[in-house]
């Protein structure tokens, strides 16, 4: 896996994502005791409104970035969005009331829902070969569980020293050296294609447009669905539960170090997997394992006493770590084998939006249904939603999912360059939507 850090360019890239997590690990960390100090109780409902902005920022920006970061160097584009999220998490410190948190918030994630899809975009114009990806894709999902494990251990160490407020300066350092390393990566330049000539809606939703005519990406969403109930659980609730058993901050920090534990071990084990098991079934058997976590957590909560139900916690929240794992860490490979070039910003884009509209319905469930109803029935409710997940992604995505489809173009002229290209009006190759494929072959 570590063999494509040998690509200087992808290594200073990787290494600019793990810097930023772990400061962005420690304002997680921070965020859920500051939402506790200034709500008590109902911090969780604070946080879970909180993400929810979040979400409403990613799924209203990011498909106008996909639409329209072709106009701006990406380079420059990257590094400006690591230094706007600097400047709000400096702001951070200073907020004494909960509408605060919800407009930094906005700001901070209108600005990663700007970089990020970038970011992911970039990375198979760098590593052009499947195989060296998928080791990315692993290395990738590490990085983003540096948030969940050495961030919260991190942040433990600091809190025995130093007041929560300083974690989020290690935020905002964590960008700053994230825009230094970027501006240090040779990026390869984007191959030049004809210009479309599009109206502002139909370029800004053309990603969106090619995901959801694309069955494979629909099931890919309906997985993120499960992903999305098990994740709101952990992130929303972890501290209301740890607290309200009597545990201190540290202890917050190593169920969050359980949960990104347990995603580690699934994508340092991914690269092998898939070369022998195929993408739907990784993905669907890791919604699986998060419907019956969140199920059976449900079924004892409050049944056992906190001495007991303490290692429940730890081992739920590891399990949930690898079931998130297995759900999000392949999706790379399906939206690479799923666009062109030229529409591959557009596509990440749009599944960088459409994910989110998942955690943007269970994060506030997390939080409301957990503030006003208890915790068990939050688990239950949850488990449901991941279900929905798996049962819309076992039905949508096809068991049968070729790369190379044959399909014919009546619509098109004889003497059509794609036709004398690919030998005739009914022909079979590498299938995505594009201008001259518009729909599936066999769907209406």
């Amino acid at each position: 896996m570590l063999s494509v850090l040998t690509n200087r360019t992808y290594r200073h890239l990787f290494l600019a994502q793990v810097i930023a997590l772990v400061g962005t690990g420690l304002a997680t960390v921070a965020l859920g005791l500051l939402a506790y100090d200034l709500a008590g109780a109902d911090a969780g409902a604070v946080l879970g409104t909180a993400l929810a902005i979040k979400m409403v920022a990613y799924v209203g920006i990011a498909p106008l970035a996909g639409a329209h970061a072709d106009k701006l160097p990406r380079k420059r584009l990257l590094v400006g969005m690591d230094i706007v999220r600097a400047g709000v998490a400096l702001l951070l410190p200073f907020v004494d009331a909960v509408w605060q948190i919800y407009l930094l918030i906005f700001l901070l994630q209108s600005a990663s829902a700007v970089f990020t899809p970038t970011f992911q975009a970039t990375i198979p114009d760098i590593l052009p070969d499947e195989e060296k990806y998928t080791k990315a894709l692993s290395l990738s999902r590490l990085a983003y569980d540096l948030e969940s494990l050495i961030s919260p251990v991190l942040a433990a160490a600091l809190l025995t020293i130093l007041s929560f407020h300083w974690l989020f300066a290690g935020t905002a350092v964590g960008f700053v050296i994230s825009a230094l390393l970027v501006m240090s990566a040779a990026l390869p330049y984007r191959k030049s294609v004809a210009k479309r000539v599009e109206g502002v809606w139909r370029k800004t939703t053309r990603g969106i447009r090619v995901y959801l005519k694309t069955p494979r990406l629909v099931g890919l969403l309906a997985v993120t669905l499960a992903a999305a109930a098990g994740s709101a659980m952990v992130i929303v609730n972890t501290v209301v539960i740890v607290k309200n058993m009597g545990g201190t901050e540290g202890d917050v920090a190593l169920a969050l170090a359980a949960y990104g534990a347990g995603s580690m071990m699934a994508a340092l084990a991914l690269p092998r997997i898939l070369t022998r098991i195929d993408d739907r079934t990784i993905m669907i058997a890791g919604g699986g394992l998060l419907l019956v976590t969140l199920a059976t957590i449900g079924l004892v909560f409050g049944q056992l006493g906190p001495r007991t139900f303490w290692p429940v916690v730890l081992v739920g929240w590891l399990t949930m770590g690898i079931g998130y794992s297995l759900c999000v860490t392949p999706n790379g490979r399906l939206l690479k084998r799923s666009s062109a070039d030229e529409d591959r910003p557009a596509l990440f884009a749009a599944q960088f939006a459409l994910s989110h509209v998942c955690w943007l319905v269970a994060y506030p469930l997390a939080g409301q249904i957990g503030a006003r109803f208890g915790m068990a029935p939050t688990f239950l409710v949850l488990a449901g939603l991941a279900a929905l997940g798996v049962g819309l992604a076992l039905w949508l995505w096809p068991r049968n999912d070729p790369a190379k489809l044959l399909h014919s173009h009546p619509d098109l002229p004889s003497d059509h360059p794609h036709l004398e290209e690919h030998g005739g009006s009914s022909h079979q190759h590498h299938f995505v939507i594009d201008d001259l494929h518009t729909g599936w072959p066999g769907k209406v």
